[in-house]
């Protein structure tokens, strides 16, 4: 057990949960006024998401054993760095339960809990923090998952912020989410044997979890951002083009018609 990392752990539990409450008394745009709470935990989760994915990714650079021998190399500071992720997670679960019910933060709150679960087995035993910080390299694609959503939030969906928001969260959700789960997942079928089966067990089931609610996401983002965009976009122009003058006056075709039932 590492003291150090439950006392991170504790201390970056009450930043976030500081960070919430102080979060209160700044000014929010206007238009999250409908949903001020989700935009403050959101706002909290961005600041977490770019700590702990620039540092993952930034550690992983300059110790590359941290991959290469994920169960024992790895600098002192990396077990902070995860013990900080916890923290953060645990402080995010209270934010949950004290401001929604559970019907509505069960989904969220059993993916804190799985994660807690696996990234917690680094901090009490010292080993497994190379799987950890690859495991964090995921943060990356959450932090522009939660500028999308903060857009989202603030009407700017049409705006070209937003656009680039939506493809740099698909091309960070195929190179910092998917291509770690995947390494993930493959290190551990291959080193299956030499881990206890617990662990093989609760890291199996973490993997599942997260890599299928981040196959269901980017499908979500790649309908609603992508593909009802261009159809919306199709739709408009064959409205224009479906528009002819006859002695001034606008005549209408039958397919335009038909595109405005859709």
């Amino acid at each position: 057990m590492a003291p150090s990392g439950l006392l991170v752990t504790g201390a970056s539990f009450a930043a976030f949960r500081g960070m919430h409450w102080g979060l209160q008394l700044l000014p929010t745009p206007r238009s999250a006024s409908q949903d001020l709470w989700k935009w403050r935990n959101i706002c909290v989760s961005l600041v977490h998401s770019l700590l702990t994915g620039a540092g993952a990714l930034l550690g992983l650079l300059l110790y590359p054993q941290m991959a290469t021998d994920p169960i024992h190399g790895h600098p002192p500071w990396a077990l902070m760095l995860v013990a900080v992720s916890v923290g953060y997670f645990l402080a995010d679960g209270a934010d949950m339960l004290w401001n929604q019910t559970l019907g509505q933060a069960w989904d969220l709150l059993c993916h804190h809990l799985v994660v807690v679960s696996c990234l917690s087995t680094a901090i009490l035993s010292d080993h497994y923090v190379g799987f950890s910080m690859v495991s964090l390299l995921l943060e990356l694609n959450s932090a522009c998952l939660h500028l999308r959503k903060l857009l989202l939030l603030s009407h700017q969906a049409p705006s070209l912020g937003f656009k680039v928001a939506s493809w740099a969260t698909l091309a960070t959700l195929a190179l910092f989410r998917l291509v770690p789960l995947g390494w993930m997942s493959l290190w551990l079928i291959q080193q299956h044997h030499q881990l206890p089966p617990a662990l093989v067990v609760l890291g199996g089931t973490g993997l599942a979890t997260v890599g299928a609610m981040s196959i269901t996401l980017g499908v979500r983002i790649l309908i609603s951002d992508v593909l009802r965009s261009r159809l919306h976009s199709s739709i408009l122009h064959k409205k224009t083009r479906s528009i002819r003058t006859c002695d001034g006056e606008p005549v209408t075709r039958d397919d335009y018609s038909i595109s405005q039932k859709d």
